[in-house]
């Protein structure tokens, strides 16, 4: 990879590369392996688009109809591979147990209608909560 700096040396595989790869070489469970596969294969072909600039809620569409994807999956490719700002994940452990910590309703529904004020933010919700979690990756090395 060039750069002038040097600092530079690889890049994450591209969606062809990815797709190339045989899933019966990854230690995943096999489901998880047909999911990136699936994954893979749609992105290589275009029937995904998680390119820069691409319409988020289609794109969350053509990843609903892949197998193995969730609702889950789905939001966290929308805030940090499509840069949505407002995609927000209620369901997910850190997210609740961190709103619970700060008095927030804590059950998926309800923390999804609390944080209809946060519109069209949610996704720096998300980080605020995923940070103030105990939490290893939320404390500096010493």
């Amino acid at each position: 990879m060039p750069d002038p700096d040097g600092g530079l040396s690889r890049l994450f595989p591209g969606p062809a590369a990815l797709a190339a790869v045989d899933p019966a070489t990854l230690a995943l469970p096999r489901a998880r392996r047909a999911t990136f596969a699936g994954l893979a294969t749609a992105l290589a072909s275009g029937s995904v688009d998680l390119s820069a600039g691409s319409d988020w809620g289609q794109a969350r569409s053509a990843l609903a109809a892949l197998p193995g994807l969730g609702p889950w999956t789905i939001e966290t490719i929308a805030m940090r591979g499509l840069g949505d700002p407002d995609a927000f994940v209620p369901n997910d452990l850190g997210v609740r147990a961190a709103a619970r910590a700060l008095g927030l309703p804590s059950t998926p529904a309800a923390l999804t209608r609390h944080a209809a004020a946060w519109r069209p933010w949610r996704s720096y919700a998300v980080q605020y909560l995923w940070a103030t979690g105990d939490h290893a990756i939320n404390r500096l090395p010493a």
